[in-house]
């Protein structure tokens, strides 16, 4: 028996690269150097969402222009949004019309995973753009990894009710398409690559994986873009928790040379050791905050949940405990270092008033002579 294949008469695939820029971005002075197009506006709500739902400070959009891709029988359009957020990191996003059999996508998704050339292409606008702000980013460059992510939008289908009959009828293929993975045939994966929905209303229906999400929806601003968020919050947790295995591994260095039982007449010789690591905790604290407060999503429960399980999808709270544990562990790498050096300068200052006494002591028979 065949397995249903409804048509998509309208849909977007939405395709993100998300890349770290630098320590932050300046975003007024980097829309002043921006020539392209922007846009700095809250998102777009087509659910009743009250004030609090918002970004803040609000991302600055920006408008680029590539040439077109041809991938898997589909083309990207040649506009390109660039999304740039405070905390210095950018999100790159192309997207790819839609139409046909819905079996077409799987082709498509299997293309789009770690597609080299949708890759380079995002990193060169990035490089384009970053010369144009220089000046608006703290400590600018590109770091080496990146997070990717498909958003499938399926706004209408040839029949109504497809939807429906596609999830029960053929819940193989849309997991394949979700999965990118032609080959992927137990149920297992199929439960768990769909285990992740949530929907507003009875016309909508959002499914979250790892590697894509399919939004049957016809306007989904708000929930794109709190799926790209979730993207540029584990792409920033993934690079905070990189320099914070770096910075312990410094340390770690630090203290194996130091030798526990020296005596030390430049009590000053170990700040620098103190000074990295604090400026580093400083740094890692802002950031760590800058990017978990970054959106307010109390006042609307829909993208609340919504986010609730981009979370669990991509283990946030796991990455969270992990950045915590480690900052703890630089915390008191800090006080043990600032212990040996008051116990130094301690020290220092008793040899001090031993020599002191001493010269008392032998001054009255240098008199004599």
């Amino acid at each position: 028996m065949r397995s249903f294949d409804p048509v998509i008469e309208d849909g977007v695939a939405y395709v993100l690269f998300a890349y770290d820029v630098g320590l932050g971005i300046g975003l007024d002075a980097a829309e002043k150097g921006v020539k392209a197009m922007t846009e700095r506006a809250p998102i777009r709500h087509q659910r009743r969402a009250p004030k609090h739902f918002e970004f803040e400070p609000t991302p600055l959009r920006v408008t680029q222009v590539s040439t077109v891709h041809h991938i898997a029988g589909f083309s990207t359009s040649p506009a390109i949004e660039t999304v740039l957020y405070d905390f210095g990191a950018v999100c790159v996003t192309y997207q790819i019309p839609l139409t046909g059999p819905f079996s077409g996508l799987l082709a498509l998704s299997e293309a789009l995973y770690d597609n080299e050339v949708l890759l380079a292409d995002s990193r060169r606008l990035v490089e384009e753009l970053l010369a144009g702000i220089v000046t608006a980013v703290k400590r600018p460059q590109i770091a080496h990894f990146y997070e990717d992510y498909v958003i499938f939008q399926l706004r209408e289908f040839d029949e109504p009710g497809a939807r429906e009959r596609l999830l029960q009828e053929n819940p193989l293929s849309v997991a394949q398409v979700l999965r990118a993975d032609g080959d992927l045939r137990s149920d297992q994966e199929v439960k768990d690559a769909m285990a992740c929905p949530i929907s507003y209303a009875a016309d909508d229906l959002t499914l979250v994986d790892w590697a894509s999400a399919i939004v049957f929806d016809k306007v989904a601003d708000d929930t794109r873009a709190v799926l790209e968020f979730g993207q540029v919050q584990l792409l920033e947790l993934r690079h905070l928790d990189n320099q914070l295995d770096a910075a312990l591994d410094r340390c770690y260095e630090t203290l194996t040379r130091r030798a526990p039982k020296r005596i030390s007449f430049f009590p000053a010789s170990g700040n620098d050791d103190l000074e990295a690591i604090g400026e580093l905790q400083g740094e890692s604290a802002v950031l760590f905050e800058g990017v978990n407060n970054a959106i307010k999503l109390l006042g609307d429960q829909y993208l609340a949940r919504l986010y609730e399980q981009i979370a669990t999808r991509y283990h946030l709270k796991s990455w969270d405990e992990s950045i915590l544990r480690k900052l703890r562990t630089l915390e008191s790498i800090y006080e043990k270092l600032e212990h040996e050096q008051s116990s130094a300068r301690l020290e220092f200052l008793e040899w001090i008033v031993i020599i002191l006494i001493a010269l008392e002591l032998i001054m009255p028979f240098l008199r004599g002579h």
